[in-house]
């Protein structure tokens, strides 16, 4: 029991009063029972004569009840002391992080939260369903939990598991790297949080996708950065828009543009490279999904044909595994290895080494990449599903922007603006459909009416239930009159 005593005054007075404001304040409710008096003055540093005498106290004032041998319990009519008035004044930000935190995010306003009373969602972000993953990764925890040392883990992460990044990406991703240029961080986020850390100070440009990620974009601007907007086009950034006095950071979704899903060609990435030597400044490059591609070899990462050492490349387990497992990675720039060593262990020391170990062995052995296999199959089913279902319900009313990856496709609603795109969002919660706009992605939206759609989440048969909803609502929206 915490019990903080004033130092004024006898032993048991001080020990009277600390237990009569813990019953006050609720911290000992009624009826609860009180520690007996040997073990209360073991735990404190006391004579027992000291607790028997508080004790004794408490219960002439009515605060305890019982007695000595059948244990001293707080009396039922003892209510608990207002702490306070039930609204509080609000406070004033206290300091320039804090103030740009509340400019720019809104716990209650998040985009691609599941929409409240719908009953099928496109839900962009939320990975596949897997039964069979989440037994085997009981299975992985049990025995992690078992054999890992219960010591806190090297910042840098798991040497396991770094050797099994490495390994993995060069197989996949056609990044070479030594597992001492991996970071294991706690997820995406983190990662763009340690490289605003190392690499930005207050008020330098971060030249960012338009669209982009509204995550991304909200943890550069907490920490002050200058956001410099560059538009993306059918071949990914338009590398002859970035600024000309440079960045210092380039933050790009080259293997699937998150949200337009475009793939960056491969003379936008040389010229990217080349812009980022000349002008010495760095790139973040968001593997968010990369594994995931349709019809189409996969495509090495930028940081491949990277010979300059100028690109952190970032990936995540969010997507292929499990959200709840805040688990990724950054393959750092050789000059940048210990900064970021060190922001990671002033941030947390480290990430958990129970699940780093589990996922090293679930690499090593094989079932992570059995489950991206058949994981692949069956979101190449859902992906079809959906295109197949919006182009039989299109006729002509819907422009879609047909990935080759990852998964979420975006469509658009022709001739709509935004303002009637919300409306047509609105129309299809009521009718139990779950739509996300596409304009939270943008610094400047286009006035136009478009969806960002998930299908990982939803089976076929749910996709099809779907379908037959939104295009109830697309008729509606249409029809003459």
């Amino acid at each position: 029991m915490f019990l903080s005593l004033d130092g004024h005054g006898p032993l048991h007075a001080q020990l009277t009063r600390a237990l009569r404001s813990a019953v006050l304040e609720g911290r000992l409710v009624a009826g609860a029972q009180l520690p007996p008096s040997r073990s209360l003055a073991s735990e404190l540093g006391v004579s027992r004569n000291t607790v028997l005498a508080a004790y004794e106290q408490l219960r002439a004032e009515g605060f305890i009840t019982g007695k000595v041998g059948a244990g001293s319990f707080v009396a039922t009519s003892i209510g608990v002391r207002d702490a306070g008035p039930g609204r509080r004044e609000p406070v004033a930000p206290q300091s320039r992080y804090s103030r740009r935190a509340r400019a720019v995010h809104d716990h209650s306003v998040m985009p691609g939260r599941p929409p409240r009373g719908a009953r099928f969602a496109f839900q962009y972000g939320a990975p596949l369903v897997n039964p069979a993953l989440t037994s085997a990764w009981a299975r992985e925890l049990h025995q992690a939990a078992a054999y890992t040392n219960p010591n806190y883990p090297p910042s840098p992460g798991l040497p396991a598991l770094r050797e099994a990044v490495c390994d993995y990406l060069g197989r996949r991703r056609g990044v070479k790297a030594a597992p001492d240029d991996v970071l294991i961080v706690a997820g995406t986020q983190q990662a763009i949080t340690l490289a605003a850390r190392v690499l930005l100070d207050e008020g330098d440009v971060v030249a960012i996708e338009e669209p982009q990620y509204f995550a991304m974009r909200q943890v550069l601007q907490m920490h002050g950065a200058t956001m410099q907007p560059v538009p993306v086009d059918a071949e990914g950034i338009v590398t002859d828009a970035l600024p000309v006095a440079a960045p210092q950071l380039i933050c790009v979704t080259p293997s699937h543009q998150f949200p337009s899903g475009v793939v960056m060609s491969l003379p936008r990435r040389l010229a990217l490279l080349d812009y980022a030597e000349r002008h010495q400044c760095w790139i973040l490059e968001d593997d968010y999904d990369g594994e995931f591609r349709y019809g189409s070899e996969p495509l090495a990462a930028l940081r491949s044909l990277d010979r300059n050492d100028r690109v952190l490349f970032v990936g995540t387990f969010s997507k292929v595994l499990l959200p709840s497992l805040r688990l990724g990675y950054i393959v750092m720039p050789a000059g940048l290895r210990d900064d970021f060593i060190a922001a990671k262990w002033a941030s947390d020391f480290g990430s958990s080494a129970i699940d780093q170990a589990a996922l090293a062995h679930f690499i090593s052995s094989g079932a992570f990449e059995r489950h991206l296999r058949r994981s692949a199959i069956t979101l190449r089913e859902r992906r079809a599903t959906l295109l197949d279902g919006l182009r039989a319900c299109s006729r002509g009313r819907l422009d879609i922007a047909d990935s080759q990856a990852g998964m979420h496709l975006v469509a658009w609603l022709r001739d709509r603006s935004t303002a009637q795109g919300d409306a047509f969002i609105a129309r299809a919660l009521e009718r139990g459909l779950g739509l996300h706009p596409i304009t939270p992605f943008y610094f400047s939206p286009p006035d136009r009416a478009g969806l960002l759609m998930g299908y990982a989440a939803l089976s076929v048969n749910e996709i099809r239930l779907a379908l037959g909803v939104f295009a109830q609502c697309l008729d509606e929206e249409y029809e003459p009159g």
